[in-house]
């Protein structure tokens, strides 16, 4: 997954950047308006989490102007104002989602997994394929011998062809759900590093990770 977090308090991004990190989520930060627009500009995000007051202008006026343009991306506003009438305009105004300062992280977290989940066409937090079952809120990734030994971007790496089971992801997506700005020192090799060993621990899971030439990557069940 691929997060753009909206946030100028340099203490409570670091801990929310912290936590999703370990969780396996690509975040990245930007701390005004325009920072948040250059993002956009250029990369595609799964999930964007959003302060309302920032200090060139408020988040509102980003949500608006994405909205505008037929961009869909979810959108969770992260707010310190207790007024129903700010939190009712930021719905009216295309919002997904709301959560007030100060929050739990661990709530924050399962509200940007149900996000994702929804936009991908998941509703159910445990998905079967083949002898493959995965929960992406319990990180865990199991078969008929027990849990998968995954590393956090292996996991990751899964939860993106999970998601779009059966469909075709080309390199260069899989890598943006995986790696953020900060990664710079990072190939398309690792990506390819990471489908090879994830390839193996799937061999007792009736799943394939199918090659498609000069396209990406597909996860199917065994015929």
């Amino acid at each position: 997954m691929r997060l753009l977090l909206v946030e100028d308090t340099f203490d409570m991004a670091e801990a929310i950047m912290i936590r999703l990190d370990r969780s396996g989520v690509a975040c990245d930060l930007a701390k005004t308006l325009a920072e948040a627009r250059a993002c956009v500009d250029v990369q595609r995000y799964d999930v964007i989490v959003l302060d309302i007051n920032l200090p060139d202008g408020r988040g509102t006026d980003l949500l608006k102007d994405l909205r505008s343009v037929g961009d869909r991306t979810p959108v969770l506003m992260l707010t310190a104002e207790f007024s129903v009438d700010d939190r009712v305009s930021s719905l009216n105004s295309g919002a997904d989602d709301y959560l007030v300062k100060p929050f739990d992280h661990r709530e924050l977290e399962a509200r940007i997994r149900a996000l994702y989940r929804r936009d991908q066409g998941d509703k159910a937090e445990e998905v079967t394929i083949g002898a493959l079952i995965f929960n992406a809120t319990a990180r865990v990734a199991r078969n008929a011998d027990g849990p998968l030994n995954l590393t956090r971007r292996e996991f990751s790496l899964l939860e993106l062809l999970v998601r779009n089971r059966g469909q075709t992801m080309s390199k260069e997506r899989l890598f943006e759900g995986l790696f953020s700005f900060d990664d710079t020192d990072v190939s398309m090799n690792a990506l390819e590093l990471y489908v090879a060993r994830l390839r193996k621990k799937l061999s007792g899971c009736s799943v394939r990770i199918e090659t498609q030439r000069g396209l990406g990557y597909k996860l199917e069940a065994d015929a």
